[in-house]
């Protein structure tokens, strides 16, 4: 059966589909305030731990690696061993991890090493926890309301930027480093209670077949293929831009193996990853949208606290504040962008968030150290509104037209895109930003609006880019849609 979006007489959503959404999401809180609040804490690890910060930007860049090898295993760990099964693993390794990473070694005292090696094992539990997520919740929605549906998907990624560094600046002001990680722990032991005792088993049928078999040689080029391109772009906005032997040399080599798996992948009949799915327009579309939106949208979020901070002279926890109405912003718009959604596709709701996100970045291209505190938690308002009115059309694009198993390939190719084009765009924002610094030396201010105005530049042409994304279902499709082939999915959007 075709996971299509259906009619808006048929747009309820089941029951269960919120029950799952719901057990999801309070485990994968912990990922998404882990990530948040530990990008907000990176000086004063550095600082409490002794360490230069290239030593401790580890920390992240470790966890980043580890993501990377862990996202393609979720196709396979889903057929192996079921989504109930492994979104439970999944859990006991972020909460090991978190545990780890907030207790010091045996007889010693914490040490930057012990922190990254935990950060590893974080990350390989938050890099399968993520596309599985969305994996269960779109497999159980079954192609209807998808746009409501994924205003749950998204929630966790919008309560991110609002709670993430306003948690941090408090546990950096008033406790230990140490409770950036404690605070997953409850996160981590509810999720994994409520997954348990709620969620329906589903583990595959070993009935006249043989169980599914990791594919080794693709694992063995797509996971170091993507963990390379994420250090040399999390090393462009340390070293000396891309031009940099840190930065071209893994990268080159990154780009090199993933082309040799996305070879490797056309000739083989079940691939680690389907890559072939990228034919379809609908994920062709969304993964390109998702990549480049990393230059506008996350590039972006390196800046604001920067600003705050570099410019007005805010502390962390003030800075963490100022940042809150960006992501009551992206709160309100989750409801009307899904039903929009579902009802005129992705195509226009993009379009126009893309294009509020370019006009709600330019007052920040124009504020200097004294703009007005309310009119930029104002402008943020509505920037946030941009932020959620692009995050849930271009995800509901990427499942148009696709069938159960489709649809973890899907959430693969995607997650790695956003990933890769979040990194880029920040690595970018970073370059351009140390650039701008260096040729106003005298003038910080003026040297952020320049970052900001790329910033405002990279949104306005993912307006163009957007219009590549599918628009509003034609009704003919829509009633044939459960019965039409799994590779039909221009039969289910306007050309």
């Amino acid at each position: 059966m075709t996971a299509t979006i259906t009619t808006p007489r048929d747009d309820r959503i089941d029951p269960q589909v919120l029950k799952t959404a719901f057990i999801l999401i309070v485990g994968v809180l912990a990922v998404i305030f882990d990530t948040t609040i530990v990008s907000v804490a990176l000086r004063t690890l550095a600082a409490q731990l002794h360490t230069p910060v290239s030593t401790i930007q580890w920390v992240t860049t470790g966890y980043l690696l580890a993501l990377g090898i862990a996202v393609p295993l979720s196709t396979w760990g889903l057929q192996r061993f079921g989504g109930k099964r492994l979104w439970i693993f999944s859990l006991v390794v972020f909460l090991a991890g978190s545990i780890g990473a907030a207790s010091p070694p045996p007889a010693q005292a914490w040490n930057v090493g012990w922190l990254i090696g935990w950060r590893v094992v974080q990350g390989v539990g938050g890099g399968l926890m993520l596309p599985v997520m969305t994996t269960l919740i779109m497999q159980a929605a079954g192609g209807k309301a998808l746009g409501r549906v994924v205003t749950y998907v998204a929630l966790p990624a919008l309560l991110g930027p609002i709670l993430g560094p306003l948690v941090g600046g408090l546990i950096l002001t008033h406790l230990s480093w140490r409770f950036m990680f404690w605070v997953n722990v409850p996160f981590c032991a509810i999720g994994i209670a409520l997954a348990w005792r709620f969620m329906p088993g589903d583990a595959p049928s070993r009935a006249g077949g043989a169980r599914p078999r990791l594919d080794l040689p693709g694992l063995l080029l797509i996971a170091p293929g993507t963990s390379l391109v994420l250090l040399g772009l999390a090393n462009a906005g340390t070293a000396a831009g891309f031009g940099h032997r840190d930065v071209i040399i893994p990268l080159s080599v990154g780009v090199v193996l993933i082309a040799a798996f996305t070879g490797y992948a056309l000739r083989k009949a079940r691939p680690l990853v389907e890559v072939r799915l990228l034919a379809k327009r609908s994920v062709a579309s969304s993964s390109a949208v998702l990549f480049f939106s990393g230059f506008s949208l996350y590039g972006a979020l390196l800046l604001l606290p920067l600003y705050y901070q570099d410019v007005r002279g805010t502390t962390p926890l003030a800075a963490g504040i100022m940042l809150v109405p960006q992501g009551i912003g992206a709160v309100l718009s989750r409801t009307l962008a899904g039903s929009l959604t579902d009802k005129v596709g992705a195509r226009p709701i993009a379009t126009a968030g893309f294009a509020i996100v370019a006009v709600a970045t330019i007052p920040f291209a124009l504020a200097g150290p004294h703009a007005s505190a309310w009119l930029l938690a104002a402008v943020l308002v509505v920037r946030g509104f941009g932020l959620g009115t692009v995050t849930m059309p271009v995800m509901v694009a990427a499942y148009i037209g696709l069938d159960k198993q489709q649809i973890a390939h899907s959430s693969v190719l995607t997650r790695t895109t956003q990933q890769i084009g979040g990194s880029f765009g920040t690595a970018v924002l970073a370059v351009i930003l140390e650039s701008a610094i260096a040729a106003h030396r005298h003038n910080l201010a003026g040297a952020f609006g320049v970052a900001f105005w790329w910033a405002a530049g990279f949104s306005a042409a993912a307006v163009l880019l957007s219009l590549w994304l599918p628009g509003a279902p034609r009704p003919a499709a829509q009633e044939a849609g459960c019965g039409g082939a799994p590779d039909q999915d221009k039969d289910a959007v306007e050309a």
